[in-house]
């Protein structure tokens, strides 16, 4: 079914083999694209730029449409860059990478009675007094299924695609090496740091197992809350490749945009205190600020959190680290401040004293909002758009190839996905009680 709202189906390519032709097919008409809008840039009189070739919007939608087909870790990797703070792509590689943030095109009925089969046995369908073979929801790694259990429990199953975690390191060297192509990224950006923890990261999301006892972890972590309402993994139908939830009737944050601000207030307010829990308290974070993942309650008025694949354990060396750079930062002392900003890494000694400063400055805009008593107003405030301003100032500083460690930047994106949502929901929260607890 395709009615412009809904996307069709569309098989995941599966193999290391067939994967590999798909991305060097792509690759090879991104290369072509790129010299036939260099020869368009000569016909006009200018000077050919590698970047302004490769970086068209023709090329965007390329790579944008091919990754998204490709699912898996290419264009898992996709969604990861492109919501990088500016410290690493410039503007025109984060737009090139963010229509990856689109739901995936699902897979076909047949190839998915095929998975389900290897992972159920043949006859699985007939055990299920209901079961969608269109997915509600489809993503990089899995597409996930409605479904009613014999006992009648609603359920939520999440279906990985196939061949996702066989090609990850494949899928990951091949879309690296189309990131390298000269002029796409800063002189001497070193991306292996970050490669590498995105290799680490997608092999553990294509882990459905190790979701299932993530998910149980943070079940254990908030049990007590009252405010978190969190799937219940069913073990007996859930395996490597499958994940079997029971499934949570809510509603998306967004819808909620015009509800009482009150309400409004008091959700951000438990994602921005889930998000410091996270850090400062349980050591162990959901990386993934996908606005999906966070829904609403409208029978308890809880917040609903989905998909706990991307979990990351924070170091306690670096939750010290934190904390220190938040207490520091809170007291308004600039020099102590630079000196919590090198030792956590966001600069090093070797990086130049221009470049340490608009570090600083981009760190010092951020903190603006958590230094003051009264609410901040999310929906209200410009600072979205000068930390992105800013960001795209020091991504265009092409000699500036400092790489923050990857679990700051992991962290960055967690941050701006609950920004993001907050400013979503029009909420005004009074930041610093909520951060000061944590000092």
């Amino acid at each position: 079914m395709s009615d412009g709202t809904r996307p069709p189906f569309h098989p995941v390519p599966e193999g290391r083999l067939g994967r590999l032709l798909r991305l060097g097919g792509m690759t090879t008409g991104v290369l072509g694209s790129a010299a036939a809008a260099g020869l368009g840039q000569m016909a006009r009189g200018r000077r050919p730029s590698l970047a302004g070739a490769f970086l068209t919007p023709a090329i965007a939608a390329r790579v944008a449409q091919d990754l998204g087909r490709m699912r898996g870790a290419a264009m898992k990797l996709g969604q990861m860059l492109s919501m990088d703070p500016g410290l690493v792509l410039p503007d025109e590689m984060t737009a090139l990478l963010a229509a990856l943030r689109a739901d995936a095109p699902p897979m076909p009925p047949k190839q998915l009675q095929t998975v389900l089969n290897a992972e159920w046995g043949q006859g699985w369908y007939g055990r299920f007094p209901r079961f969608d073979l269109r997915p509600f929801a489809a993503a990089s790694i899995g597409q996930v299924h409605r479904a009613t259990a014999p006992d009648g429990r609603l359920l939520a199953i999440k279906v990985q695609y196939p061949g996702v975690r066989a090609s990850i390191d494949s899928d990951l060297d091949n879309v690296a090496a189309l990131l390298r192509l000269p002029g796409l990224l800063p002189r001497g950006l070193d991306l292996a740091p970050l490669l590498a923890e995105a290799r680490r990261q997608l092999h553990h999301e294509a882990d459905y197992a190790l979701e299932a006892r993530n998910l149980q972890a943070f079940r254990g972590l908030l049990a007590d809350s009252g405010r978190y309402v969190l799937p219940e993994p069913v073990p007996d139908l859930s395996t490597s490749n499958v994940l079997a939830m029971t499934y949570i009737d809510s509603q998306p944050m967004e819808a909620l945009a015009t509800a009482p601000q009150a309400l409004r207030d008091r959700l951000a307010a438990d994602l921005i205190d889930l998000c410091l829990n996270e850090l400062f308290t349980f050591g162990l974070m959901q990386t993934d600020p996908n606005l999906a993942n966070y829904r609403f309650d409208p029978q308890s008025g809880r917040v609903v959190l989905l998909d706990f694949g991307a979990v990351m354990p924070i170091d306690p060396a670096l939750q010290r680290r934190f904390r220190r750079l938040l207490r520091v930062a809170l007291g308004d002392d600039p020099a102590a401040t630079r000196a919590a900003l090198l030792e956590i890494g966001y600069f090093d000694p070797a990086t130049a004293p221009r470049h340490q400063d608009l570090i600083q400055q981009m760190f010092e805009a951020a903190m603006v909002p958590l230094r003051q008593t009264t609410p901040f107003d999310f929906g209200r405030s410009p600072l979205l758009q000068t930390l992105r301003d800013m960001g795209l100032g020091m991504a265009g500083e092409r000699d500036l190839a400092h790489v923050p460690p990857p679990a700051t930047m992991f962290l960055h994106r967690k941050i701006g996905g609950i920004y993001l949502l907050a400013a979503r929901l029009g909420a005004r929260v009074a930041l610093r009680p909520l951060v000061e607890r944590f000092c």
